[in-house]
Order: structure tokens, then C-alpha cells, then sequence
């Protein structure tokens, strides 16, 4: 394909409030070998870009300054030694940094083919949440058919991916979630059970519906007093695994039912672990996942679209809290 001498894309103009984000002319950047380039149709958006957009996560070393982790779109160039894809093929990628763009380069074994039936818009809503979700829930979690689940954050998008694809694998699911829509929205996705925690307190009803045994793994994105909280819903040989912090990032935890129900306590970040694990992870979900988002037992729940040049309007609809599922640009 031809690729322009210039692009739009949007970058972050200063730490700062949804504003900060600025539409800007640049290069599109060249594919190193092992890359491709994708002439971007959509990218979704993710916490973590606000996250960056604010100053609170900057990108790692060698990635692109410019926000957005997941993009869809047709291959527009190949860097070298690139041979399983070729130009004008249409693939959804996990990308470092630099998705808000009409052009971005990313390592071609993080690249997946759209699934059956899939528009670019559908496309760009997968990679950061089931790449974070099958790294965390299945590779680390170790969630297996019959095991008792909880996500936090259910009406989120990694909550509604989550709540999937923890239902697909053969769990009984459990959900938090803010008041009554969302928890209908988590069930709807087919969680057994949705807690509004605004109302109730999901250690006691994780208690009163496990009998007392409590959850084998728990999915956290709360942190801060949530994490005593989890561990007291974990059952014996139980496994916390935590990828945010929206209540802080330190707690104070007595490690006695630590010790006493044999738990494991882990998390992770994705975005900095190497190219080499997130291809690990790529084959997984191609493996197991993709063929659950062909034949629409699974699906990206999108709650709005904007275009590039309105990124601020959609980071204020995500710090809003109001959405349930994923907010897309189209490029």
C-alpha cells in the first residue's frame, strides 16, 4: 500500500484533564523487522490511557508517546522478515503505545485475524481487555471448568470480557458491579451472580452463596481495603490476582488466612512484559478464544464510538464510569 508522507493522530499536549488531548500532524512511523504497519480503521480505549493522560503511566522505553493499546485495521506495510501477512489483509492487534493514529507500527505476532463476522470497530474492542484477561483469569488465575469466579468491575471491559469468557471456560460466575443496570448488564453477559456494592457487601455474599467456602479466584481491579476483603472470600488453595489499583495500591493484610488456606496472591501489568510473552498469549487466545468469538458465544460488549479528533469527549465518557463494556474510536 502507499503510506502519506504525514497523519493525523492525537497526542497527549501536557499531563492534564481530557483537553490535554490534542489532534497533531506527524510522520506515520516506519515498521522495524519483525513489524508491521496498520492503516488504523478503530482503536479502543482503555483505562490505562487516561492513566497516561494524566501522567500516572507513562509509556515503557521504545514505544510510541501517543495513547491507545489496541487498534484494528489493514496491513499497510511490512518490516523485514515479516512473512505470515500480507499488505491489505485485515487484522486487530495488541499494540505498546501510539493507537489514537491514522498509522501504527506493532510486532506482527501480535496481530490476530478478525473474527468470523467481525467489523473493524468489534475488532478494535478485543485485544487489551482478552489479552489481559486470558493472561491473568486463565495463564495466572489457572481458572478451571467448575472453579467459583468473582470479577470486580463487572460492567467494565475487562469485567464483561471476563464474565464471558469465565462462563465459556465452564465457571459459575460471580460480579460486582455499581446499582441495578449494570448488574443486570453483568448478568445479561451471564454471570450467575451480579452484587451491587453500592447496596451489599460482597464478602457476605460470596459467604451465604458458597456456603461459606468462598471463590477459588478473584479478579481485582479495586485494590486498597478490597484486598483484605478478597482475601476473606477466597476459598482454601484460592487465587487473587490483581491488574489495578482504583483504591490505592497499598494495604494492610493480616497474612494468617494467607498462610492458613494455602493462597496465592499475584498480579500483572501487560504492558510492559516483553513481545515474546505477549505472542505467548496471542497464540492462547487464538487457540481457545478466537474460535468462541467466531461462533458468537462470546462478544465485545461496545457501549459508543467517537472519532479520533473527539478522544477527549470519550476519555470524559470512560472517567465518567457511566459506560458498561468498551468505548471505540474510528478512525
Amino acid at each position: 500500500m502507499m503510506v502519506p508522507d504525514g497523519m493525523t493522530c492525537v497526542e497527549i499536549s501536557r499531563p492534564g484533564p481530557p483537553e490535554a488531548l490534542v489532534a497533531v500532524r506527524r510522520p506515520p512511523p516506519r515498521p522495524a523487522a519483525g513489524e508491521v504497519l496498520i492503516k488504523v480503521a478503530a482503536a479502543g480505549i482503555n483505562r490505562p490511557d487516561v492513566l497516561q493522560r494524566q501522567g500516572a503511566y507513562p509509556a515503557p522505553p521504545g514505544a510510541s508517546d501517543l495513547p491507545g493499546l489496541e487498534v484494528a485495521g489493514t496491513i499497510a506495510a511490512l518490516g523485514d522478515g515479516v512473512a505470515a501477512l500480507q499488505p491489505g489483509e485485515a487484522v486487530c492487534a495488541l499494540v505498546p503505545g501510539g493507537g489514537y493514529a491514522e498509522y501504527c507500527a506493532v510486532d506482527a505476532r501480535l496481530c490476530l485475524p478478525l473474527p468470523d463476522g467481525y467489523d473493524m470497530v468489534r475488532a478494535a474492542a478485543l485485544p487489551e481487555t482478552f489479552f489481559t484477561v486470558w493472561h491473568n483469569v486463565v495463564e495466572r488465575g489457572r481458572l478451571q471448568a467448575g472453579e467459583t469466579f468473582l470479577v470486580h468491575g463487572g460492567a467494565s471491559g475487562i469485567g464483561t470480557t471476563a464474565i464471558q469468557l469465565a462462563k465459556a471456560l465452564g465457571a459459575l460466575v460471580f460480579a460486582t458491579a455499581s446499582g441495578a443496570a449494570k448488574c443486570e448488564a453483568c448478568r445479561r453477559l451471564g454471570a450467575d451472580l451480579a452484587i451491587d456494592h453500592t447496596a451489599q457487601d460482597f464478602v457476605e455474599v460470596v459467604k451465604a452463596e458458597t456456603g461459606g467456602r468462598g471463590v477459588d479466584v478473584i479478579l481485582d481491579m479495586v485494590g486498597g481495603d478490597y484486598m483484605a476483603r478478597n482475601i476473606r472470600s477466597l476459598a482454601a488453595d484460592g487465587r487473587l490476582v490483581s491488574i489495578a489499583f482504583l483504591r490505592g495500591s497499598t494495604a494492610e493484610l493480616n497474612m494468617m488466612p494467607v498462610m492458613l488456606k494455602r493462597l496465592t496472591l499475584t498480579g500483572s501489568t501487560l504492558r510492559p512484559q516483553s513481545n515474546d510473552a505477549k505472542a505467548r498469549m496471542a497464540e492462547g487466545l487464538r487457540r481457545t478464544v478466537w474460535p468462541l468469538l467466531s461462533s458468537g458465544r462470546i462478544a465485545p460488549v461496545i457501549h459508543a464510538t467517537f472519532p479520533l479528533a473527539q478522544a477527549a469527549e470519550a476519555h470524559r465518557l470512560m472517567e465518567s464510569n457511566a459506560h458498561i463494556g468498551k468505548i471505540v474510536l474510528t478512525v
